[in-house]
């Protein structure tokens, strides 16, 4: 993948700030350390920043068509190129280059806004018509390849900006770093950053599967910015989903079309590296590439030190039986402690799972063994039912098939019982109106609403109840059509695969060490075959989740290893609060490993940053030492966890002063690296 940026005068006529987009470049270095590129014109410029995969020799960006009427700066990968390229030059188009890039300004000449259906992929790209001064932005469907843009008013004129990572808008010196509390209220609601609202005031995020587009001189800042969907995953009505009474039929379809996937995701002019958990969906992708590969693929491991933790045992076992050269990279709380800065300044969020920090680990192992681009698991979890909230919500959702579903009730009765603070029931309730009924996700990752009333301020904590976060989502209105199922599978997909798996967890930190992540389970092809399942093909049972991805893998992997129990891939969550936090502010310890958190969670610190009661928090260091483990516990560590995330990212984005850390220069790319 790459990193492209760029300015545009909404009115058409000025050239940028001279210097304002090579900054923008600049702090974006590490997406692209091969080579940049700009196209300057009057009315706009635009920059590549290339990690270079594809077309090694002559691959270099912005590109154009035959006669440079149409241009283009792209971030990602195009796996159908070889085909679409043989189409094009069917129909009279000339390539000039062996990239995928190339692809776009044809595909725009012949199709337009109509030429998504032709991309297959991952990507973000800007497309530029230079005879109609037509501008077209757009995003991958998973939301893999990140896209940020804003508008600001600068001399008069106003400019559409546009990034793949925020901290180069806040390089154009057009766009001073603001938090924005409804971002904010996101990040402790959802546990992610889903979109489109993002922590910083005035800048959005675009959503996956949507697209800008405008003509220069005739938009306003509003329509440049109006968000259109050309995608969304597409569940059958209740009732109208394939049963799959052909259990073989089954299995066999859907192995022909992830083993298309995996084929398509090891086109590169470099070599393809896996990662590799030992769980079912990463020794899968590994098993099918090694078939296609005709060899056997190197795979990285991630080994978190600590109880319960590790798995490397488990990937050393599958890769010593599929005969592939394993490299193991080991982490634990010290590195948690101290990293934990480096990956709040390469998301650019309050990053609450800590686990996010190994597999930034991981990403700098591939770089370092002179690899660019990395097959991974990820996707499985979420159309397949992956996650514990799958299961508990078969466990207690009874409770909402009762007459007046008495689940609501019970549930804010488990909370009261617990000392979890509680919302108002009307507002649990317009979010069920909202999520077409009960929800297994909210089961689990509604304990991290709590902490907006456990920590905020009141001035914070009246915003964040004015408007429900949920009504930002956007929400499918035939939602309510789909099987209850199918609607917890939409709610986690639609939220925490770009808010956190594709973000902390995927093209952050990977592209932070310069390496490229693919993702077989999100191709379009997997996604719609399991969309069209029933539910039973997804969780059979009680505890048989993934059921037909299990099927596959027991023609391809031991019976062990295909029906694994999934082992949540995680941190201690209190990580950074034992050996410094849990001993509170006088513990006296002052090494470089814990300093920062307790200067971060000072009450000098909090007051000066403004978001949460500083009482509040030092009553929670205090208390969760004592605390058993259970949801109680969990609860408190989300929340103190968040806490101490967004002080740093404060102090690392919106000016200092809170620690003794370097405060990371927004678009600064050497207090970036």
């Amino acid at each position: 993948m790459c990193g492209i940026a760029g300015m545009i005068d909404l009115a058409g006529r000025r050239s940028a700030p001279r210097g304002a987009v090579a900054a923008m470049a600049r702090a974006i270095v590490h997406r692209g350390p091969d080579e940049d590129g700009f196209l300057t014109e009057a009315g706009l410029e635009l920059a590549n920043r290339r990690l270079s995969i594809v077309g090694l020799a002559d691959g270099q960006q912005p590109i154009s068509n035959e006669d440079g009427s149409v241009w283009t700066v792209f971030n990602g990968e195009f796996f159908e190129y070889p085909e679409k390229r043989a189409e094009l030059e069917a129909k009279g188009h000339t390539f000039r280059t062996h990239t995928d890039t190339e692809l776009i300004p044809h595909l725009w000449e012949d199709y337009r806004e109509g030429l998504f259906p032709h991309l297959r992929g991952q990507f973000a790209f800007c497309v530029w018509d230079k005879r109609t001064n037509e501008v077209l932005i757009a995003r991958d469907r998973p939301g893999i390849c990140p896209l940020f843009t804003t508008v600001r008013k600068h001399d008069g004129t106003d400019w559409l900006l546009f990034a793949s990572e925020m901290k180069a808008l806040f390089a154009s010196g057009l766009v001073e770093p603001k938090a924005d509390p409804r971002g904010l209220n996101h990040v402790f609601t959802f546990f992610a950053m889903p979109g489109p609202a993002t922590v910083f005031d005035g800048v959005t995020m675009l959503r996956p599967g949507h697209f800008l587009h405008f003509k220069l001189g005739q938009a306003t800042p509003a329509e440049a910015q109006q968000q259109r969907a050309y995608y969304r995953v597409e569940y059958p009505d209740r009732g109208q989903e394939d049963y799959g009474a052909d259990e073989r039929r089954v299995v066999d379809d859907f192995e022909r079309v992830l083993f298309g996937a995996v084929q398509r995701r090891l086109r590169a002019d470099v070599p393809v590296v896996s990662y590799l958990s030992g769980g079912v969906d990463s020794s899968l992708v590994v098993a099918m590439a090694n078939k296609a590969l005709g060899r056997a693929i190197p795979t990285f491991t991630i080994s978190v030190q600590g109880e319960g933790m590790n798995e490397e045992a488990e990937a050393l076992r599958v890769a010593r039986h599929l005969g592939c050269e394993p490299v193991v990279v080991k982490t634990g709380r010290d590195e948690l402690r101290t990293g934990y800065p480096e990956l709040i300044s390469a998301a650019e969020i309050p990053v609450i799972d800590t686990s996010c920090l190994g597999l930034l680990e991981l990403a700098r192992s591939v770089h370092q063994h002179g690899y660019k681009v990395a097959l991974t698991g990820e996707g499985a979890d979420e159309w397949l039912a992956g996650y514990s909230w799958f299961k508990i919500n078969r466990l207690v959702g009874f409770l909402d098939r009762l007459p007046g579903r008495p689940g609501g009730r019970l549930r804010s009765l488990f909370l009261r019982l617990s000392g979890q603070p509680r919302f108002p029931f009307r507002q649990y309730e317009h979010t069920q109106r909202l999520l077409g009924g009960p929800n297994g996700w909210m089961d689990l990752y509604g304990m991290m609403s709590l902490n907006k009333l456990r920590f905020f301020t009141s001035e914070l904590k009246e915003q964040a109840l004015a408007r429900s976060p949920w009504d930002d989502l956007d929400l499918p209105a035939d939602l309510h059509r789909w099987h209850p199922f199918n609607r917890q599978m939409y709610l986690g997909a639609r939220i925490m695969l770009p808010g956190h798996l594709l973000a902390s967890k995927g093209d952050r930190v990977a592209m932070h060490s310069s390496v490229e992540t693919r993702y077989a389970f999100l191709d379009e092809d997997v996604t719609a075959y399991m969309a069209s399942l029933h539910p039973r093909w997804k969780l059979r049972r009680l505890l048989r989740d993934k059921f037909i991805e299990r099927k596959v893998a027991e023609r391809w992997l031991p019976d062990e290893v295909a029906w694994r129990r999934k082992m949540m891939f995680r941190a201690p969550m209190d990580a950074f609060l034992d050996g410094s936090g849990v001993r509170g502010q006088g513990s006296g310890r002052t090494d470089g490993a814990g300093a920062w958190i307790d200067q971060v969670l000072s009450a000098e610190s909090i007051r000066k940053a403004g978001y949460f009661d500083p009482a509040a928090v030092a009553a929670a260091r205090a208390k969760l030492p004592g605390m058993r483990h259970g949801v109680g516990r969990t609860g408190l560590e989300m929340g103190l966890t968040a806490v101490t995330a967004t002080q740093l990212w404060h102090h690392l984005y919106l000016g200092g002063g809170l620690c003794e850390l370097p405060a990371r220069a927004p678009g600064d790319p050497a207090a970036a690296a």
